[in-house]
C-alpha cells in the first residue's frame, strides 16, 4: 500500500502540520479543529532507505498495511547510495 507524509496548514489559525496515511486524504486543524484541509504537499514514504547500524536498508510498505506503514525489510546495502540507485532501478522496472 502506498504511504505518504502529508503537509498541510490551516487557513483559519495558520497551524502547520504533518500527518502520516495511506493516501492524500483531507485532514482536520489538530490547533483549532477547522476541517477538511487538503495536502499542499506530501511525501511518498511507500518505500524508504533508513541506516542500520553500518548497512542501510530498504523498507516497502505492503499492501496490507493499513493504519501504520508496517515495513517490510526488500534488500539491504553497504552504502545508503547503492540502496538508493537499487530503488531507482527497481522502481523503472515496477
Amino acid at each position: 500500500m502506498a504511504w505518504f507524509c502529508n503537509y498541510y496548514i490551516c487557513e483559519r489559525c495558520d497551524t502547520p502540520w504533518t500527518d502520516e496515511w495511506s493516501c492524500t486524504c483531507d485532514d482536520d486543524c489538530p490547533r483549532c479543529g477547522s476541517r477538511h484541509y487538503s495536502p499542499f504537499k506530501s511525501d511518498d514514504l511507500t518505500h524508504v532507505v533508513e541506516q542500520d547500524g553500518e548497512r542501510f536498508i530498504v523498507l516497502w510498505s505492503p499492501e496490507t498495511a493499513e493504519d501504520s506503514p508496517e515495513y517490510c525489510e526488500l534488500e539491504s546495502f553497504p552504502t545508503r547510495e547503492a540502496a538508493e540507485a537499487w530503488l531507482a532501478h527497481d522502481k523503472i522496472l515496477s
